[in-house]
């Protein structure tokens, strides 16, 4: 059996869909990060796939700039969530809501 494009699509439609469950379910904010991570690399993977299956490049190097972005979000995020440890001492969602305007 040969692996062929929808395969990976499939499988990228799965992934993606374990992020969106994991961030509308969730409550800790680590685990939300998780998430979005998941939902990132799922996209990944079908930029990927679709750059191998058309024999072209573009997709790899959209790949590049989005695990860029990633990384710049994750530390951003990380540290927002090591302030709000700090200040509040847990990392729920129910605890930022006095954050709202």
């Amino acid at each position: 059996m040969q692996i062929e494009l929808a395969h990976y699509l499939l499988l990228s439609a799965v992934l993606f869909g374990i992020g969106v469950m994991g961030v509308l379910t969730r409550k800790n904010l680590i685990v939300i990060m998780m998430s979005i991570e998941l939902m990132l690399n799922a996209v990944n993977l079908t930029f990927i796939a679709l750059a191998r299956y058309s024999a072209n490049i573009e997709g790899q190097v959209i790949v590049f700039f989005v695990l860029c972005i990633a990384a710049a979000e994750i530390a951003v995020g990380l540290a927002i969530l090591i302030a709000i440890w700090r200040h509040r001492g847990m990392m729920s969602i129910d605890s930022l809501k006095q954050l709202k305007w």
